[in-house]
């Protein structure tokens, strides 16, 4: 149990630091993980063929980020996601305030519908290239970008690979996981918002000075050509509604009795024979690192909770709260919205998984609160640090190749952190209330067992 749990640690130590490739500290974690609970004997009469067991409970996970990356290279290729950001655009006139609005509608929109990584990316890209045109500073923009991201990926059970991770683990139903998440994403939201535009209000009036008449600047906006990116309008077509079957393929998949992998596959292979994909390209844009992450991930977990160092895990946090749903639920939420900043929330939240299984399994009653606290913290907590997310990573890292600022720590924290402190009074207070209301839903998994 001890040499296991240190070779996790050390992993995720590694992981938070950036001593090495997350991709590479995951594999070598999972081959240090194999070794030892070989020469421990924890695999028992499977051997090594255990390690296949592990990874094959998580496939799904890999079959939706498969799919997704997929899907979203080639519709991003037809255009439509240029189409939908400049059109939005023109309805704002460029007026600074307004405009900064409309990116943060615009990523929620995105990153609900495309995942976390390829909606930020497409956003943080959208977002340089306008303020470039209009000659406003970009920081605010990207920051926002960055952080209402992470409110987006509570929006639906694929939103975020956090969410799809604790979504499938608990069996969440898809409709039941859009309900009891969405007014969480749109009121953390909402809190983003109103902290930059105070923020960051001084810097958005000095852009509205610069870009003078309202009427000279409206005009320019007007000159934006949503179309510029459009080389065939039938693939134009053909992509919306590839995407927007996908879309409602999640919707439904529990309903038609198939897994969100699948219909993530069959939305990308479909994108490849409609939307003149290239598959090729399209499959050297899966996001394959991740995927190694993932593997070493799922090992390393895997062979810890085979020592039964989780399963005691869970009995303290059980004892710590005292018998108290409340204090359990707060214990959880504030220790995972605490270290989401440093520690990359997606292993956090694997790791979180196991653990809160048996308590949820022991108390059915209290399982949706667990698991949706862990949903929310996780996506969450990682607004306070500048590597606590997927989201920041790529926002600043698209910010200081395109424009060569850089936003230090500092910076990020007084921003994130502000938004955190009062998305975390939100959301516990949010998950505590539905919980003593009995306004959560029962999950199907739990009150079977």
């Amino acid at each position: 149990m001890a040499v296991l749990g240190v070779i996790m640690l050390i992993t995720y130590l590694f992981i938070a630091f950036e001593k090495l490739h997350k991709s590479v500290c995951a594999i070598v974690g999972a081959i240090a993980a194999v070794v030892a609970a070989m020469a421990f004997g924890l695999f028992g009469k499977s051997g090594y063929h255990e390690v296949h067991e592990i990874i094959g409970h998580d496939l799904n996970i890999l079959g939706v980020i498969i799919g997704t990356s997929i899907l979203v290279d080639t519709v991003g290729g037809s255009g439509l996601f240029h189409f939908i950001g400049i059109r939005v655009v023109k309805l704002t006139g460029g007026e600074p305030k307004r405009l900064f609005l409309f990116v943060c509608i615009l990523t929620f929109l995105f990153v609900s519908l495309l995942t976390i990584a390829p909606g930020t990316l497409l956003m943080a890209s959208l977002a340089l290239v306008i303020c470039r045109t209009l000659g406003y500073h970009p920081k605010p923009y990207l920051i926002a970008v960055a952080i209402v991201a992470n409110s987006a990926a509570l929006t639906t059970f694929s939103s975020g690979i956090a969410t799809l991770m604790i979504g499938t683990a608990a069996e969440i139903p898809y409709f039941q996981f859009f309900i009891g998440s969405t007014p969480l994403a749109f009121a953390t939201a909402a809190v983003a918002f109103l902290v930059l535009v105070k923020l960051y209000g001084r810097k958005l009036l000095e852009d509205a000075a610069k870009a003078g008449d309202p009427a000279t600047l409206k005009q320019k906006v007007a000159g934006f050509d949503e179309w510029a990116m459009v080389k065939d309008r039938r693939v134009f077509r053909r992509s919306a509604g590839v995407l927007g079957a996908t879309v409602v393929g999640f919707a439904t998949a529990q309903a038609l009795h198939v897994g969100l992998d699948f219909v993530a596959m069959a939305g990308g292979m479909a994108a490849l024979l409609f939307c003149a994909g290239d598959p090729e390209q399209a499959i050297k844009k899966v996001k394959w690192p991740v995927i190694l992450f993932f593997v070493g991930l799922f090992v390393i977990i895997g062979a810890v909770k085979a020592t039964g160092l989780l399963a005691a895990t869970a009995d303290a946090l059980v004892s710590l709260g005292g018998g108290s749903g409340t204090v359990l639920v707060l214990i959880i939420g504030l220790f995972v919205l605490g270290f989401s900043g440093f520690i990359d929330n997606i292993p956090l939240a694997a790791t979180m998984i196991p653990v809160l299984d048996p308590i949820a399994a022991d108390n059915p009653a209290l399982a949706p609160a667990l698991f949706w606290v862990l949903i929310a913290a996780a996506n969450l907590g990682g607004n306070s640090t500048p590597i606590g997310s997927v989201s920041s990573v790529i926002a600043l890292h698209a910010l200081e190749s395109d424009r060569g600022e850089k936003v230090g720590w500092g910076e990020y924290m007084k921003a994130g952190g502000l938004i955190l402190a009062v998305q975390s009074v939100l959301v516990l207070g949010y998950v505590l209330l539905m919980m003593n209301l009995g306004w959560f839903p029962d999950l199907p998994k739990y009150v079977k067992g």
